[in-house]
């Protein structure tokens, strides 16, 4: 498959027979072929060939569960087991959006650090082997700016749970039930 830039939008087609077929290119692909586009960051819509049904997101969680599963997992045990703890939480929708944008917030400090890294390089972009040998050097320093960072950002989740939980009892307060568990 060409990792050549696309303008327009990949629309692919799953058929019953769970091939995908994409059709710019007119060409059945593998599920490979769909990461390599996630990678290369062109834009794609998976559908179902009879219904049109979107099957995006079930294409990229199949991704992710091939990628975990192939030997060099994100997730720990406990990371999953918190966020399936979230799925019909009234909080749900706070923590996809939480979870959101510390990922961007965390591609921004690549792309940061990846601009900077341009003006020390002569200009070329850095390579796989010398993300590795950066990290490999600056890994301490990044993941105590990125616990850091982590660490104000659960301060202000907590704070944000505080005062919902302070706005729902001003609220419910004006109500007769409840107010012996009211707090002083």
């Amino acid at each position: 498959m060409s990792s050549a830039k696309k303008s327009t939008e990949h629309l692919i087609k799953k058929y019953p027979n769970r091939r995908l077929y994409d059709t710019q290119t007119s060409t059945y692909i593998t599920l490979s072929d769909v990461k390599q586009l996630v990678m290369d960051s062109d834009n794609f819509q998976v559908v179902d060939a009879k219904t049109n049904e979107d099957l995006t997101r079930s294409i990229l969680l199949q991704i992710i569960l091939d990628e975990e599963a192939g030997g060099s997992p994100m997730f720990s045990s406990e990371v999953l087991s918190q966020i399936i703890r979230y799925y019909g939480h009234a909080m749900q929708g706070m923590m996809g959006n939480y979870l959101e944008k510390n990922i961007q917030a965390f591609i921004d400090i690549q792309h940061k650090l990846a601009e900077n890294s341009l003006a020390s390089y002569d200009g070329k972009p850095f390579s796989p082997e010398m993300w590795t040998q950066f990290m490999n050097i600056q890994g301490p320093m990044m993941q105590g700016m990125m616990g850091n960072y982590i660490e104000q950002s659960k301060n202000l989740f907590v704070q944000m749970q505080e005062q919902m939980q302070n706005k729902a009892l001003g609220i419910f307060t004006a109500f007769p039930f409840g107010t012996e568990n009211k707090p002083k």
